[in-house]
């Protein structure tokens, strides 16, 4: 897509009645860095789990639950997810309940998951996971929440120390777009793209955001 179109689909999009459009297309790639973090946690906490058959055996039951999600049959992967939870060993539990509150927004109860992932961040000892539940319950409250409520989950997240600020940012900078606080929302996106670890294609989704704030005056 040539460039000019592209700022003026997300001219488009961005204004308020379809903000949620935007953010629904959009979400996917904010999502996938807060999954890149899961992945960097299992990979550092997981090799323990796998050291005995137990762990083996929670390790299937996980993909088959997630398989049965994929394949959108959502009442035996939430089946499945509930025995893991409450019978699997090592970190297979809590993984099940990220993937049940994952299941909770799929079909549709943005509330349930957004408690769920409260629950599971008022729940954990590892920081790392205790943040990436909050990144999780933010993502879904820019769509159906306010700024008050995105800022509760993320804002001490979105520190020049943490190395999940950029995902908090634009989740912010979503919400105060979203709540007509251009200048803060400004400032946010501003900060992703000083970022000198933000990547390329975090940058350039920050240009699109920052070039409809200059539309809007």
């Amino acid at each position: 897509m040539a460039e000019d179109n592209i700022f003026r689909e997300v001219d488009e999009e961005l204004r308020s009645d379809r903000m949620r459009a935007l953010w629904r297309r959009i979400a996917p790639f904010v999502i996938g860095a807060a999954v890149a973090i899961v992945a960097v946690v299992a990979v550092n906490e997981g090799w323990s789990w796998y050291t005995n058959s137990q762990s083996a055996r929670s390790s299937e039951e996980l993909y088959a639950a997630l398989a049965s999600a994929n394949s959108d049959d959502l009442s035996t992967a939430q089946a499945e997810l509930d025995t893991l939870a409450a019978n699997g060993s090592g970190g297979y539990p809590v993984l099940a309940e990220f993937a049940k509150a994952s299941l909770l927004a799929k079909s549709g109860d943005a509330a349930g998951a957004v408690a769920a992932y409260d629950a599971l961040a008022n729940a954990q000892s590892n920081v790392r996971l205790r943040e990436l539940a909050l990144l999780q319950a933010a993502t879904l409250l820019v769509d159906t929440g306010t700024l008050a409520d995105v800022e509760a989950r993320v804002g001490t997240i979105a520190t020049d120390d943490n190395p999940m600020r950029r995902v908090a940012r634009e989740l912010i900078g979503l919400a105060q777009f979203k709540a007509g606080d251009f200048t803060a929302a400004q400032a946010s996106f501003e900060a992703v793209v000083n970022d000198p670890l933000a990547q390329s294609a975090v940058r350039n989704r920050m240009g699109y955001y920052l070039a409809q704030l200059l539309s809007e005056g």
